[in-house]
């Protein structure tokens, strides 16, 4: 049976679906475990979030990674999307990294435990809940999977609670196909170095506020260009898009369409700019996070190519 320490991992869940002339009929679902309680069993697998009742499982055991990332790999990927995400305020705890925003976006506001902390893990986490104590905010935690595995299960030991699983998903910017045909009547795309008062808004209403951190968060970044499409002197559409890990990552941030704009391709065409002003720069990929939740833009991401590299949970200290 699956214990706290297969969280992160591929699992392969055999459930009880029906009864057949006095036989149970099965079915099996196959994906990463992603929380592990004494109720329910929560994968997600390629057709999204399953949540499995334990009383319907048959059988549920942990199995071989599929192309699995290696650990290295993981590691430079969050590197480089904390270099496109870089929060004001940072400590070190040996390699792992401590952020803070002011509250603003979970990504900035945790903390990073890639590479080694230099002390054993569980007075590294202590160390975590004092930084932020300090710096007065509630202590978070981002673990990427399965990386990341060993923090997740001490955490789960402590009480830490989880926000629901984000993706992170890449595509070789040579392989995006070709935007579609018939999309000329569509307002332009314009990028710019620095966002407009309206990208802004747009933003401010997304994320319910724009401290001072969070301007820094949006434009700390050496190469970096906003998206902006117009209608009749109106922010349709935004977007962000910067280059970071050594040139080769285009991470693609912020991208929003207005309700009534919807569903025009616009989403699209933000990213396929951002993906011309990328490959200019000299990226060959590029890397987006996404709430697996998130259905409408997973699908978006997953017609452009994008393809899940790895998961995060971020992690919240009990109050």
């Amino acid at each position: 049976m699956l214990r706290q320490q297969d969280v992160g991992h591929r699992i392969v869940v055999r459930r009880i679906v029906g009864v057949r002339q006095g036989r149970p009929l099965f079915s099996d679902a196959l994906g990463e475990l992603v929380e592990l309680s004494e109720t329910h069993i929560t994968l997600a697998t390629d057709q999204g979030r399953l949540r499995v009742p334990v009383g319907e499982v048959h059988r549920a055991k942990r199995v071989p990674a599929a192309r699995r990332p290696t650990a290295t790999a993981v590691a430079a990927l969050e590197l480089a999307a904390d270099e496109a995400w870089p929060a004001p305020v940072r400590g070190r705890l040996g390699d792992w990294l401590l952020r803070a925003a002011e509250g603003w976006t979970g990504r900035a506001n945790s903390a990073l435990p890639v590479g080694d902390p230099d002390r054993p893990l569980p007075a590294a986490l202590d160390a975590v809940e004092r930084w932020y104590a300090d710096h007065g905010q509630p202590a978070l935690v981002n673990t990427p999977l399965p990386l990341a595995a060993p923090v997740g299960a001490e955490l789960d030991a402590r009480g830490w609670t989880a926000r629901p699983p984000v993706l992170v998903q890449t595509v070789a910017l040579a392989a995006l196909p070709p935007a579609p045909a018939g999309r000329a009547a569509l307002p332009p795309v314009e990028l710019a170095s620095t966002p407009s008062d309206a990208w802004l808004a747009t933003a401010d209403a997304r994320k319910g506020g724009l401290p001072d951190a969070a301007r820094h968060v949006l434009t700390a970044v050496e190469k970096i260009r906003f998206a902006h499409v117009y209608a009749d002197g109106r922010l349709l559409a935004a977007g962000r898009g910067t280059v970071t890990g050594g040139g080769r990552w285009l991470g693609l941030t912020s991208i929003e369409v207005l309700p009534e704009a919807r569903r025009q391709g616009l989403a699209g065409r933000v990213i396929r700019s951002l993906v011309d002003w990328g490959v200019a720069e000299g990226a060959t990929h590029a890397l987006l996070q996404v709430e697996q939740r998130n259905a409408p833009a997973v699908a978006l991401y997953r017609g452009l190519g994008f393809a899940t590299h790895h998961t995060y949970l971020t992690r919240v200290a009990p109050a």
